[in-house]
């Protein structure tokens, strides 16, 4: 047995797998407008209606002419002019130039446009100083997209790169899924909300806040059900409530060997695995359904159930809500510039501070306190440093591998 193979724990990639295994898309459409489209997953390609550009246009202020006109000379007369909007109405003859502007339609009969700059101006004669290709600065028909073309794919997540693109288009209605519905509270008779006082043995609810943070980051609709005292009646309640949603994530209580009436409750309702990960920090987790509704518990300490919640919940609610295109975390390898303290046997996900250096390598440095309640180490990270669940302490100098944090962390 290698110090990998630690007995009962569950490697990471094996719990996501059986998540993502499990859970099916919700593939409920529904249409919206373009406006209200931002963050949402698209349910049918999206094609093209029109050529981008509809027209054959200037790319350059300057002069639309034909390029045969100057084999012979460098003189042409101007006939007229094309603005953006206001295109020349008639034909550039042999012999003629029309003035042109940036985004302004080409006239019927020219084929190239030489820039401004290259050109001396004497009254409508106008001398042309360099010569240049067929088709220079000419922005022709379809030239970005072609109509039928598919622009954006199903599967995909609307974002602000979208939203320009499909205006160009003029398309005022979306295809979409909806948003996954994500309920969650937190357990606990010695959790306080922010703003009240604290009493001995009281600590504030700080998990709701991050996780109701992340699932809208995630692109959930979310219901926020507070913090549920360690009571078998008002847990029933919760559970109860939660069922009407499409997910329910709850945090503490799942602590394999733990005396709490979370587990008995899950026990009666649905079908719970409560599984011990190989990950660190974050080792106890809980995956399966409460009638229909899916079910993640999360571990208590606030850093567990933020690591856990953005490594194994964020991907399945992808899926959940028809997002084909999502994509993990980024990952790279940097060097590490301080000692990361770790023992094998759990996939480690440090917090760390990357960099480029004046060489133009990627390095990184702890944040200091690795503490699964230490939550000042998220406040200063800008990456993960993912240590392999065999590996030990690293030392400045060695690889290691990091994950930036992608946009649900900002």
């Amino acid at each position: 047995m290698g110090c990998c193979d630690t007995p009962g724990l569950m490697p990471v990639d094996t719990a996501l797998t059986k998540i993502l295994d499990q859970v099916k898309p919700l593939e409920t459409a529904t249409t919206v407008s373009l406006s209200e489209g931002m963050g949402l997953v698209l349910a049918e390609d999206i094609c093209s209606p029109i050529n981008v550009p509809p027209f054959a246009n200037s790319a350059m202020d300057g002069y639309a002419l034909r390029i045969a006109d100057l084999e012979n000379t460098d003189t042409l007369h101007m006939a007229g002019k094309s603005f953006a909007g206001i295109p020349y109405n008639g034909e550039c003859q042999p012999g003629q130039c029309i003035r042109i502007m940036t985004g302004a339609q080409m006239p019927e009969g020219a084929d190239t446009v030489i820039m401004q700059e290259e050109t001396e101006v004497d009254g409508d004669n106008i001398r042309f100083t360099n010569k240049v290709s067929h088709g220079e600065n000419v922005r022709p028909i379809g030239d970005d997209v072609h109509h039928g073309d598919v622009v954006v794919a199903k599967g995909n997540r609307i974002t602000a790169r979208e939203m320009p693109l499909l205006a160009s288009l003029g398309i005022a209605t979306l295809p979409v899924y909806r948003r996954p519905i994500v309920a969650f509270f937190s357990t606990g008779d010695e959790l306080r909300p922010v703003g009240e006082p604290l009493e001995a043995g009281q600590i504030y609810d700080s998990n709701r806040y991050g996780i109701r943070a992340l699932l809208e980051k995630f692109g959930c609709d979310v219901v926020d059900l507070g913090i549920i005292a360690d009571c078998p009646e008002k847990l029933r309640e919760a559970f109860d409530k939660a069922t009407t949603a499409d997910v329910l994530v709850t945090s503490g209580g799942v602590s394999v060997g733990e005396a709490d009436y979370t587990k008995d409750i899950l026990d009666e309702q649905g079908e719970i695995g409560f599984w011990k990960i190989a990950m660190k920090p974050g080792k106890p987790f809980a995956f399966g359904t409460i009638k229909n509704t899916w079910f993640c518990g999360l571990p208590g300490n606030p850093v567990s159930a933020m690591v856990t919640l953005y490594q194994l919940v964020q991907p399945m609610l992808a899926k959940l809500a028809g997002h084909s295109q999502y994509q993990p975390p980024q990952r790279l390898k940097a060097k590490a510039t301080t000692v990361f303290k770790k023992r094998p046997g759990r996939a480690d996900y440090q917090r760390g501070i990357y960099q480029i250096n004046s060489e133009g390598q990627v390095e990184v440095a702890t944040t200091g306190n690795q503490g699964s309640g230490a939550f000042s180490s998220m406040h200063q990270a800008n990456c993960f440093v993912v240590l392999e669940q065999e590996r030990g302490r690293v030392m400045p100098g060695e690889d290691v591998t990091i994950e930036l944090f992608n946009q649900a962390m900002y």
